[in-house]
């Protein structure tokens, strides 16, 4: 088990609305390469925002992967926005293989 820092939140336990959530998402401050998005399986409108989130965030050049494919298990740094940095190329062929 390995713990892990979303570093885009959605807001979507405020209930703003569908457009607001795709908004907050599609458009946060901190999106970039290996951003983790913190959505709530029971706020009020994730399930209905899903398909544009999706939708806008490949619509700027992002791939959706899981989360797996994002997460370094040594040889390591993280970035104050939360995202980890391979620190050596063993590091890679690790993730890759235990992946498969």
């Amino acid at each position: 088990m390995f713990t892990f820092v979303s570093n885009d939140d959605s807001l979507d336990w405020k209930n703003y609305g569908v457009e607001n959530l795709i908004n907050t998402v599609v458009n946060h401050k901190h999106l970039g390469n290996g951003s983790i998005i913190l959505c709530h399986n029971g706020a009020k409108y994730t399930a209905q925002a899903l398909d544009s989130i999706i939708k806008g965030l490949k619509e700027k050049g992002y791939e959706i992967v899981p989360i797996s494919k994002l997460i370094y298990k040594k040889n390591y740094q993280m970035d104050h926005e939360g995202r980890q940095f391979s620190v050596g190329e063993e590091d890679k062929m690790e993730n890759s293989k235990n992946m498969n």
